[in-house]
């Protein structure tokens, strides 16, 4: 039931005054397959969903679909914290060809270990794909235990989580009480190479977005045996995913896209443009990366 190994993106979404910029998302779907991307998951939080209509989000998923045509994976983000709006959009995304669903702990109210469990479940009854859960407690306020994740990674359909913690010791529980009965992502572009270290099959990535070639190349080349390369390449992106995390993402890594010349147009309210100061920084270690601006 694996999705995919290796490195996914946490695909962008261009905006312009009409809405989604098709053409530039197709520009960047098109760079991603060419760079060796695992896989493309739509409508996850770097790509703006908590800002886009329903509408919108079908739209994407949709054209994404259509677009990839079976080359990768494509996972759409449909998480929520209102269960029944979240079965809504996941039986619609299924009903679109994705290939599996990133669905985020809830959010603002949260919920118990117990109600995590029930909300899971509801959901795994509804569709017939795989589900990536999706642990960010930076974002949700929620945290989701190796115990509870245990217990959903017997659900037919539940196949795997994107820990986000930043919680290593939590993650390699996650591993030991899981033995093998779900795939780990990490959710950090910074911690790839330490969860890959205890059982993780790949990232699903934000600064895949501008350097999808080498998180695809830090993934497979653990996955051959090569622990030196992989290290040897987390170590260089490093500090640039530290300068894509200098404000709250996707600001710094869509503005990086604008850079590159993707046309990506600006975040949606209430999320801006980059701090001058950041913005700075953020070119320095893109100039030290060897991209061409």
């Amino acid at each position: 039931m694996s999705l995919f190994t290796g490195s996914g993106v946490a695909i962008c979404t261009p905006f312009n005054d009409d809405g989604i910029n098709f053409d530039a998302y197709q520009r960047l779907l098109d760079f991603q397959l060419s760079q060796n991307t695992d896989a493309i998951i739509v409508c996850g939080t770097t790509g703006e969903p908590s800002t886009m209509t329903v509408q919108e989000k079908i739209s994407l998923i949709d054209f994404t679909v259509k677009n990839v045509n079976n080359r990768v994976p494509v996972i759409a983000g449909t998480g929520g914290n209102n269960t029944s709006e979240v079965i809504k959009i996941s039986e619609k995304a299924q009903e679109l060809g994705v290939d599996g669903l990133l669905i985020v702990t809830p959010y603002y109210n949260k919920t118990t270990q117990k109600g995590l469990i029930q909300h899971y479940t509801a959901i795994n009854k509804a569709v017939d794909i795989p589900i990536i859960i999706y642990n960010v407690p930076g974002r949700t306020g929620l945290n989701i235990s190796p115990e509870t994740v245990a217990q959903l990674a017997h659900l037919e359909n539940i196949s795997g989580i994107k820990e986000a913690s930043g919680n290593i010791t939590q993650i390699m529980e996650v591993s030991r009480q899981c033995q093998g009965k779900l795939d780990i992502y990490s959710g950090n572009d910074d911690h790839v190479l330490p969860i890959l270290s205890v059982g993780g099959k790949g990232v699903i990535s934000v600064a895949a977005n501008i350097i999808p070639k080498d998180m695809h190349d830090l993934v497979e080349t653990f996955m051959k045996g090569d622990i030196a390369s992989s290290r040897k390449i987390q170590f260089r992106i490093n500090p640039l995913v530290k300068a894509l995390f200098s404000e709250v993402n996707p600001i710094p890594v869509k503005t990086a896209l604008n850079l590159l010349g993707f046309d990506f147009g600006n975040p949606r309210l209430p999320l801006t443009t980059m701090d001058g100061k950041n913005l700075n920084a953020l070119k320095d270690e893109m100039v030290s990366y060897g991209l061409k601006l």
